[in-house]
């Protein structure tokens, strides 16, 4: 069976990371954007690394910039827009396309695993979520609009 310890990806920093680094951790895979009306879910998504990151939680965050040319810097603005606006310190990984012909394999995967409103794999915006269970196994889907909090209790399921 697949599963997202199968994946790697680029850091931000242009390190290629294994997925598999993470194996054992309840992950919250986010496709963010600087320039959206989401974004302010950032500071959101670090109250979820504070608080159960030393539990076995980590958020890992993917900019994307195909919706509406909203994540239009690179990885040096990206970081610096992150660390000083919201004070990020999940791994945030380099800019990935989550749709079409150059989708990201993990995106690919995470789309088919667990489908969206009307059995849509397609993601639709900035800060579609997917909450990933110590197996590497996708366990839930959520709509850009769910505030990271509301996603709390699954994350405490998760983590048992």
């Amino acid at each position: 069976m697949t599963t997202v310890h199968d994946f790697s990806a680029e850091t931000l920093t242009g390190q290629p990371k294994p997925l598999s680094d993470f194996r054992g951790q309840v992950l919250l895979i986010v496709n963010v954007a600087s320039r959206c009306g989401f974004t302010p879910q950032y500071e959101g998504l670090e109250a979820l690394q504070t608080a159960y990151g030393p539990k076995g939680f980590s958020v890992l965050g993917f900019p994307c910039d195909q919706f509406g040319h909203q994540e239009p810097g690179d990885a040096d603005e990206i970081e610096r827009f992150c660390t000083l606006t919201y004070g990020v310190t999940f791994p945030m990984f380099a800019k990935i396309e989550v749709n079409g012909p150059g989708a990201h394999p993990l995106y690919a995967f995470l789309e088919n695993a667990r489908r969206g409103l009307l059995g849509s794999a397609r993601i639709k915006w900035n800060f579609t979520k997917f909450l990933v269970g110590r197996d590497g196994a996708p366990v839930a889907r959520y709509a850009p609009n769910v505030e990271p909090k509301a996603i709390a209790p699954d994350i405490e399921k998760a983590l048992g």
